[in-house]
């Protein structure tokens, strides 16, 4: 008789969605970085989130799975227009900071999205995955203080700061907001709309901030797309299958990402800081994945 998959396995199919989700975007803020560069950041955004609901949306249709209901049309309203000034803000700084530098400091949504799961979710915290989220946060500390602290800021990089802070603080309700929508939506919908809303908020700005569109960033403009896409379903089907709080700290892995790109995009060297960060992180997500054994079960006389 054949053995059921092992339970253990099951369970970390959720860790390991959400862990290519993260690293396709994280890809994604490489070809975005490029793009706004060459183009503008708001032209940029906007032209991915068009390209990316363009992408998506025909197989939605296809699906014929009918018009979200006006609650969960809420929740595709209220995540677009996140998403949309989220994305922006830190497209932003990403012109004016490092990729790798900018991506450590972003860790500050996770940590706080784990609090305000408990908050508007009800999540019950774990001591555990308190500590591997701090683990992590202070991977990103190691980092920051190496990279970023005994250097000099002039007013760029402040303007590239204060726009991180404020996409962290919008990132880290996304986090709530993907929980509610994963558990009533499937993936290829919260992706059409996710793109959808996001480009068309963004688009109201259109007279008074857009730049043409350069052909150079056309290319970058389109991976990005279609790994906009493909990491927007991956996390929401992570989200569907397991609590926000153990999903959290998988987002530090990014960092191992914006790293290797960093180098390859953008000749980032990678410092001894780097690696112990990285290894304070990788540490946290692992601790976070983890369960403990149960206890074996006596047998009834």
């Amino acid at each position: 008789m054949a053995q059921p998959a092992p339970p253990s396995l099951t369970r970390l199919l959720p860790f390991a969605a959400a862990a290519l989700g993260v690293g396709c975007l994280s890809l994604m803020d490489a070809f975005m970085k490029e793009a706004a560069l060459v183009t503008g950041t708001y032209t940029a955004t906007v032209l991915r989130s068009l390209m990316g609901a363009a992408l998506i949306a025909p197989f939605w249709f296809w699906r014929k799975t009918g018009w979200p209901s006006r609650a969960v049309m809420k929740l595709h309203v209220e995540r677009g227009i996140i998403s949309a000034f989220m994305a922006l803000s830190f497209f932003f700084a990403l012109t004016k900071l490092p990729l790798a530098e900018a991506i450590a400091i972003s860790f500050v949504a996770p940590l706080i999205a784990l609090y305000l799961a408990r908050v508007l979710l009800g999540e019950v915290i774990r001591p555990k995955a308190i500590f591997a989220s701090l683990l992590g946060f202070a991977g990103t500390l190691v980092i920051v203080g190496g990279k970023i602290g005994g250097g000099d800021f002039d007013h760029d990089a402040a303007l590239g700061l204060a726009s991180l802070m404020v996409s962290a603080l919008l990132y880290a309700y996304n986090f709530i907001v993907v929980r509610r929508q994963s558990q009533v939506a499937g993936p290829v919908e919260i992706a059409t709309f996710h793109s959808g809303i996001g480009g068309l908020v963004l688009l109201l700005f259109a007279p008074f901030v857009a730049t043409p569109p350069v052909s150079a960033a056309l290319v970058p403009l389109a991976c990005a797309a279609v790994l906009t896409v493909g990491g927007a379903m991956a996390i929401a089907w992570a989200y569907a299958r397991a609590e926000a709080q153990a999903l959290v700290p998988i987002e530090y892995s990014g960092f191992l990402w914006a790293s290797a790109l960093g180098w390859a995009f953008f000749d980032e060297a990678v410092t001894l800081p780097t690696l112990a960060g990285t290894i304070l992180i990788v540490t946290g997500c692992w601790l976070a994945t983890r369960k403990g054994r149960k206890a074996p079960e006596t047998a009834s006389a």
